[in-house]
């Protein structure tokens, strides 16, 4: 069967793995990313795709791409909510609240909206599967990323709802909660930290890699391809689980 999959924010970072690897496997796609100069370079790149501009935080938007996509596909069998923005790095009586708004507009309920409506789709599919992309922020908590973290905890509380309401149409649902992933937004966390901290940036670095054990970052195709893995026949007795990928050894 060839799947017909819809990505969101994908064409930069974690995202952009996914598609490419979901191409890889020949299935159909459909990416949206709130980036159009990014989007096009995908689609130079990888012409068969379908691509959308949209903003998954403005519920219109999102209203606008899920039927769209849908068309274009002629039908939906994954979805993965990769969507996510990290918001400001500071302590929470200094937190903006207009930027806790907007992380969970993004991360949570854009993730929700996706979801709500394509589901009625995703219930046609001989093989559904839903792949929402949580975090280690998700397992513990960080100080000064409060509202990332508490966004990502509140997605694997959903995948794991999901799992359970959506068992008897044969839909799994699951969460994958990537560690420090290497990449430009990575790179953008540390330094926001080392400014927090007032820490040079190889202090902030040092740190981070003490409590890995593996003494790198994870390479976000290896993220694509547990989403690859999850959505396909060898996953399909894996629903409502939170699966890590990361190398930490001081939390785990």
């Amino acid at each position: 069967m060839t799947q017909r999959v819809l990505v969101t924010a994908g064409a930069s970072g974690i995202g952009r793995e996914i598609v490419r690897a979901f191409a890889a496997t020949g299935a159909r796609l459909a990416v949206c990313d709130i980036d159009v100069p990014a989007l096009s370079a995908l689609k130079a790149q990888l012409p068969g795709i379908a691509t959308f501009a949209c903003d998954v935080g403005r519920r219109a938007d999102v209203e606008r791409l899920v039927p769209a996509a849908v068309e274009a596909l002629d039908g939906l069998d994954v979805l993965v909510n990769n969507a996510g923005i990290g918001g400001p790095t500071s302590p929470v009586e200094q937190f903006p609240p207009e930027d806790w708004d907007r992380v969970m507009q993004v991360n949570l309920t854009g993730t929700f909206d996706v979801t709500r409506l394509a589901i009625p789709h995703l219930k046609r599919s001989p093989a559904a599967s839903i792949v929402i992309m949580s975090s280690a922020a998700g397992r513990y908590g960080y100080p000064n990323r409060s509202a990332y973290s508490a966004s990502k905890w509140a997605l694997v509380g959903f995948a794991k709802t999901l799992a359970i309401e959506l068992g008897e149409f044969g839909i799994r649902a699951n969460a994958i909660l990537p560690g420090a992933v290497d990449g430009e937004r990575l790179r953008r966390v540390y330094a926001g930290r080392a400014e927090v901290s007032g820490q040079p940036m190889e202090t902030v670095l040092a740190a981070a890699m003490a409590g890995q054990s593996l003494k790198r970052f994870v390479d976000p195709r290896d993220v694509a391809q547990l989403a690859v893995f999850l959505a396909s026949d060898a996953g399909k007795s894996i629903s409502g689980q939170t699966l890590n990928i990361d190398n930490d050894i001081q939390k785990a």
